[in-house]
């Protein structure tokens, strides 16, 4: 437990650059008896690390739970509106109802309990490195699973990030139904067609 003995749980997102697929948020709860080791910002962990250590997270937690938006919601709302309406469900979904939450970045939604924004809390916050984990994987996991119905796009690759190859390949290919048409190079490649 954190120092009033209230329970944290750290929220974090994936996925808000790609120009396909969902953003997926996750929340987690640690249980202060039961810790993890090696517990980082997923983006400095390796794809083999991070397989390792998501399912510990999941099995040591207090709580855990992945949020998400999909491709019509980024569209409908932005990127940024979306991402919060991810945070909310993942906050929403965890079992254990936590005191205050805890989120990477400069923002957070409104989540019915106090919240504070971590700048660079997924390098400084063990529950946010463990959400930053969960999300990762979760969309990973995805995107590598697309990449057999949308082929083509090298999804499994690049994992919807607008890579060079992947923007030739929407200019070459189209568009697909998991592209995201508010990105300005997915309007641009649907506009071409």
């Amino acid at each position: 437990m954190h120092p009033d003995n209230i329970l944290i749980a750290g929220v974090d997102e994936v996925g808000r650059g790609p120009l396909a697929g969902p953003v997926v948020t996750a929340a987690v709860i640690l249980d202060p008896n039961n810790p993890i080791e090696g517990l980082m910002d997923s983006k400095a962990l390796s794809e083999k690390k991070r397989e390792a250590l998501e399912p510990e997270i999941k099995a040591k937690a207090l709580a855990w739970a992945i949020g998400r938006a999909e491709v019509d919601e980024i569209d409908e709302h932005n990127i940024l509106q979306a991402t919060m309406i991810a945070m909310q469900r993942a906050v929403a979904g965890l079992a254990v109802v936590p005191g205050k939450v805890l989120v990477d970045g400069n923002r957070t939604p409104e989540f019915g309990c106090p919240a504070e924004a971590v700048v660079k809390g997924d390098q400084t916050v063990a529950e946010i490195c463990a959400a930053s984990i969960l999300a990762k994987v979760c969309r990973d996991r995805e995107m590598t699973e697309l990449d057999a119905v949308y082929p083509g796009y090298g999804l499994a690759k690049h994992k919807g990030y607008p890579t060079k190859a992947h923007i030739q390949a929407l200019n070459d290919q189209g568009v697909s139904p998991i592209h995201r048409l508010s990105f300005a190079p997915v309007r641009k490649a649907a506009q071409s067609v």
